[in-house]
């Protein structure tokens, strides 16, 4: 039997796309899998969280993954030695960083490059140290997993990576909750879900708002910030107040609700290693305008409203022209649910047990 350990020192509950794929893949993972074993090795926030969605033991670190600093010495140094102590087979570090030296095989998932790509997005000396923690886990790594043929092409040039070392493993949009089926779509009302790290673009989100005349401005509710929202300063800058909520971190069933009830799903980031949220709402059947990117294009395909994200007023024009019309609308929300459709939960995890099976034969 192989003993697998998953690298969980970056779970917290506000980390996004690359806790959702975690969450998803390894009941999936488990069940196709019955005789792997498998081991957390888990942050303090997720071991006081819990985790009923974990197919095995989890194993405490004591680290806080809420904490840079002993995040980044955690995953350097305590992952190998949790290895070494728990008798692992196998190391999964399923969230951009991991151990430098690896005891044994390691697969380490790479979701983007951002510290290469845009370290102008990141605080103060934070780059520097990813773009480090970033090659030396990939270069560490027996096989390097990403989600995207973007990525990989980013993983190939900014890391020197042979192509045939990089697997790449699309994620999905997930099931619909049957309660969110039972929500009418309203009228005119948009919604926008991410972190607030300046490439998200929200500020330019808000900003195409604000070109739409008020008496044809629609609501706009954007979710995912933790804490105070650094948003609140651009909404009474613009005089949105009316016209804009900015919600917290949701639970999942509250985020159901919004994105079964949504007249469209906006997405105007500037940079992303896949685009997690458009295709959830697709699943959804939401329409969805998404930022003129190439991996939100291999993601979403045909069936996504392309635009400028670093134009607010290609972003209001699109919001505009496709609020006004039902008939594109329901076509966008078609070709979507098809597109969706093509990703699913299962083949993310079929395709992460063959790298790992490629990583533990040595190819």
């Amino acid at each position: 039997m192989t003993r697998l350990l998953v690298d969980l020192l970056f779970y917290t509950g506000k980390k996004g796309g690359m806790e959702s794929s975690v969450r998803q893949v390894y009941p999936q993972i488990a069940e196709l899998r019955p005789g792997l074993e498998i081991i957390g090795f888990a942050s303090r926030e997720l071991v006081e969280r819990g985790a009923p969605w974990f197919p095995g033991e989890l194993v405490a670190s004591g680290i806080s993954g809420d904490d840079r600093v002993a995040w980044a010495r955690g995953e350097l140094l305590s992952v190998s030695r949790a290895a070494r102590r728990l008798g692992a087979d196998l190391v999964h570090a399923p969230a951009n960083l991991g151990p430098v030296h690896a005891p044994v095989p390691m697969v380490v998932t790479i979701h983007d490059l951002l510290p290469f790509r845009h370290p102008e997005y990141l605080p103060g000396p934070y780059a520097p140290v990813l773009r480090w923690m970033n090659r030396r886990a990939a270069l560490a790594a027996s096989r390097v997993l990403t989600v995207s043929e973007a990525t990989r092409d980013d993983i190939e040039r900014l890391l020197h990576l042979d192509r045939d070392h990089i697997d790449v493993v699309p994620l999905a949009g997930g099931e619909v909750e049957a309660s969110a089926t039972r929500v009418a779509r309203r009228d005119n009302l948009l919604l926008s879900v991410g972190n607030r790290m300046p490439h998200k673009n929200f500020t330019g989100l808000l900003e195409a708002i604000a070109l739409i005349e008020p008496a044809g401005r629609p609501r706009l509710v954007i979710t995912g910030s933790h804490g105070d929202d650094p948003l609140r300063a651009d909404v009474a800058r613009l005089d949105l107040g009316r016209s804009v909520e900015l919600r917290g971190w949701l639970d999942s069933n509250e985020l159901e609700q919004l994105y079964a009830s949504a007249t469209a799903f906006v997405f105007p980031t500037r940079f992303e290693g896949f685009g997690l949220p458009p295709l959830e709402a697709m699943a959804r059947g939401c329409p969805v305008i998404a930022s003129d990117l190439p991996v939100i294009h291999e993601v979403a395909g045909d069936a996504a409203r392309y635009v400028d994200s670093r134009s607010p007023a290609a972003i209001a024009n699109a919001i505009v022209e496709v609020l006004a019309d039902s008939i594109e609308r329901e076509r966008m929300s078609r070709r979507g649910l098809a597109r969706a459709a093509e990703f699913s939960w299962r083949s993310t995890a079929a395709g992460t047990l063959r790298s790992f099976d490629r990583a533990l034969e040595g190819s």
